[in-house]
């Protein structure tokens, strides 16, 4: 006989913490908190984060915000704090967190401002393992799990946006130290490469003959929803992904095929 009970994924209750909740972060949160996650929020635009976690509320979750800058250290300290502060612990991280506005300005080396290079470096770089250090003890002593938002940037080498690639090719490498050094302690770490992302910014800004043309070169027929990429966080952080560490998954629809 099938048994047909809903399986136990091992998120109820557990302490998730969104470093970044716009677009692909605020979809996640939502997802987690659906699941039984109690969910923080950290955002640069604290309002907004607060909009997103009271929708949670509202909906019967448990959510709270917090704003930060990720790029200043004390700031990211706050709210590593502010998360134990509501819920005592944290079991999950995610590191979505980018500057999208110094993303625009990013160019190639030799015309590039450095201070969009600093910039960038110190919200994708350095912000990214203030908060994986800050955070870890209590990932750690909970045998939890991290998930970085990575990008094919890492792999793509495009003539422009050299220094974004440079911070998501450093994550990778940081998330593979993590999983390696803290693996054997029950610890799992893992990014993820999101293709193109429907999300609420694209649909505005993007031309509709232009997403019809980006659909017909993607294997699955269809640009992805943030939707997609919060699923794929909630099964790396469940127990259906408790044998997947150290990986940088291509969530795509298949843009990108590589071993």
């Amino acid at each position: 006989m099938v048994n047909m009970e809903t399986p136990d994924r091992g998120l109820a209750g557990k302490v998730a913490l969104i470093a970044g909740g716009g677009g692909i972060g605020g979809e996640t949160a939502r997802r987690l908190a659906a699941e039984g996650c109690k969910v923080m929020i950290g955002d640069l635009f604290a309002d907004a984060a607060e909009a997103t976690a009271k929708s949670i509320r509202e909906s019967g979750g448990i959510c709270a915000a917090h704003g930060y800058d990720q790029a200043d250290d004390a700031s990211v300290a706050s709210l590593i704090e502010a998360t134990v502060r509501e819920y005592g612990t944290i079991d999950f991280l995610l590191a979505n967190a980018a500057d999208m506005a110094a993303l625009t300005q990013d160019s190639d080396l030799l015309a590039i401002d450095l201070a969009i290079f600093d910039r960038t470096m110190a919200v994708g770089m350095r912000g990214v393992m203030m908060c994986a250090r800050l955070a870890l003890p209590h990932i750690v002593a909970n045998r939890g799990a991290l998930v970085f938002m990575s990008s094919g940037a890492a792999h793509a080498g495009e003539a422009q946006r050299f220094s974004y690639a440079m911070a998501k090719s450093a994550m990778n490498a940081l998330m593979r130290h993590i999983a390696r050094r803290w693996g054997p302690e029950g610890v799992r770490a893992n990014a993820i490469l999101p293709g193109l992302v429907l999300s609420d910014q694209v649909k505005e800004r993007m031309d509709k003959a232009v997403v019809e043309q980006m659909k017909g070169a993607i294997p699955a027929g269809r640009l992805g929803e943030t939707s997609d990429i919060a699923a794929m966080v909630a099964m790396l952080f469940s127990r259906d992904g408790e044998w997947v560490t150290g990986q940088t998954l291509s969530v795509d629809g298949g843009s990108s095929m590589r071993p």
